[in-house]
């Protein structure tokens, strides 16, 4: 006998931490007895916990890995304490209760709210269940305003401390912004040499020829956890970050971004009339004299009317060894060349790696003719004779279903007519019942696989259409390296992998 999987979600904000029956172990022992006294045999409850997570959003890990099981069709029943566990924003919730969890044939219990889909197959549940979702979706709103109007209360006064400092400062006692006198050196360093006339390439040389680590290499180095593999160089972006940096001037800046809406991570750039500054808040580093030499030369380029040149693989080629996207540089013969540290490092291996722009063009416009033709005269009957096959099958389970159901009335017009007993039409009834669940099971499986043979079908047509035109060209185009083409990887024995956007255009490595 198959086990009835009941899944229990479970999900605690930072704020629902203040309120002890909103407890992840509150929350378990409520939802594992309500589901253990279920009058259903050979259940098995698997737990998905999300702790610390909103619920404005469905950014969460647990609650993907219950929705990737539900579309696995590995889940029978979800249990929530209530539709806020679950989810704050009204839309996405319904849409899984009332669009999703029905179509793979998934249960939805919300405990506190006494809602259970069985008792509402056919309708949403009515108004009071979607009074419930709004409530909840406005309480987040609510909540997300006063906390914001908060912080920009502290923002505004100045008593907003952020967590976050910039190179040069670090955190001091209560939370202060401090001036760190390992590093501080390295940022007057940097000002210096600008306003002395170097350019950006010389101050990160001589960053380097001195040996001083990246800022997030001295995270690290402090006991901070960053991916620094990509990070052993300064980058350029972030030295001129740090020269239009007001904090190195004493003044404090906050309120430089903000999210989209409520329950979105998307950032957005305030205008920076819209920043909250306060002079004079922590200890300088650098002296206005000295800032104000540095902008006096950072004079900001205006980029409107300027011609940007299109080739085929502009932002696609990138380094094997180091992942930085590789530098064209437009000589007589174009080529592609990784300057990462090919001004700094010589015992780097992508150190002055390079392959010129017309040799990649044509190993990869080979690789793709070759994987066109081989498409292009590849037979898809296979793929039409399976959904076939499906459809045929899926008429023959409907029309068994149908008679399973038939006899099922049958059955209870005999018990009408006393023809049986009571005791007799239960056992025979529970007889037709499973056999109806399992050809439902069947009939959805079919259904389901006979959308995925169409899909795939659908799909072989558009790639072989695409194959078609790869085949009319004769080298590569910029249209077909859009559509075709993610990534190239080039590495230091001029080896070449390529990544494609459509995927039966499937990984191939090459060597030149």
């Amino acid at each position: 006998m198959l086990k009835y999987v009941i899944a229990i979600y479970l999900r605690l904000s930072i704020d629902d931490k203040k309120v002890e029956s909103m407890s992840i172990e509150s929350q378990r022992q409520l939802l594992r007895k309500f589901a253990a006294d279920l009058p259903i045999d050979n259940i098995e409850i698997v737990e998905y916990v999300d702790n610390g997570y909103s619920g404005t959003n469905f950014e969460r890990p647990a609650v993907q890995e219950l929705l990737d099981d539900v579309r696995a069709m590995k889940i029978n029943c979800i249990i929530v304490k209530d539709f806020s566990r679950f989810g704050r924003n009204s839309i996405e919730v319904g849409y899984f209760t009332q669009q999703v969890f029905p179509l793979f044939n998934v249960r939805f219990i919300s405990v506190s709210d006494g809602y259970d889909s069985d008792d509402h197959k056919g309708d949403t549940g009515g108004m009071e269940v979607a009074f419930k979702y709004l409530v909840n979706e406005y309480y987040s709103r609510d909540l997300s305003v006063k906390v914001k109007s908060a912080k920009h209360l502290k923002m505004k006064s100045g008593e907003m401390k952020s967590g976050i400092y910039c190179y040069g400062y670090m955190r001091g006692e209560n939370g202060e912004m401090v001036v760190d006198h390992n590093v501080a050196e390295n940022v007057v360093l940097i000002f210096k040499m600008y306003s002395e006339g170097y350019s950006i390439s010389a101050i990160i040389k001589e960053l380097a020829d001195r040996q001083i680590l990246t800022p997030n290499q001295y995270k690290v180095q402090n006991g901070k956890k960053y991916d620094v593999s990509n990070c052993k160089r300064w980058h350029r972006s972030k030295i001129l970050r740090m020269l239009d940096d007001e904090q190195y001037l004493g003044t404090f800046v906050m309120g430089k971004s903000t999210v989209v809406d409520v329950g979105c991570t998307q950032m957005i750039r305030k205008d920076e009339s819209e920043w909250y500054k306060h002079p004079n808040h922590h200890e300088a580093i650098i002296s206005q004299e000295l800032f104000d030499k540095v902008q006096a030369r950072r004079v900001k380029k205006d980029y409107k009317g300027r011609v940007y040149h299109q080739y085929p693989l502009k932002g696609k080629v990138v380094c094997g060894h180091c992942g930085h996207t590789l530098h064209r540089f437009d000589h007589l013969k174009p080529i592609y060349k990784c300057d990462y540290f090919s001004k700094y490092d010589k015992t780097e291996p992508c150190y002055d790696l390079g392959i010129l722009e017309e040799e990649l063009h044509t190993v990869i416009y080979d690789i793709i003719s070759k994987q066109a033709e081989v498409i292009f005269n590849t037979s898809s009957i296979g793929t039409v004779s399976a959904s076939t096959l499906q459809a045929e099958q899926q008429i023959e389970i409907q029309a068994q279903l149908d008679t399973y159901k038939r006899e099922k009335q049958n059955l209870y017009e005999k018990l009408m007519g006393k023809e049986i007993t009571t005791v007799e039409y239960q056992v025979m009834k529970k007889a037709f019942d499973e056999k109806i669940a399992y050809a439902q099971q069947q009939l959805e499986r079919c259904c389901k696989q006979i959308e995925e043979n169409t899909l795939a079908a659908k799909t072989n047509s558009e790639v072989k259409k695409l194959a078609k035109e790869v085949l009319k060209e004769n080298t590569l185009s910029q249209s077909l390296a859009d559509r075709l083409i993610d990534k190239v990887y080039v590495y230091p024995n001029k080896r070449i992998e390529i990544v494609w956007k459509v995927q039966d255009f499937c990984t191939v490595q090459a060597a030149i």
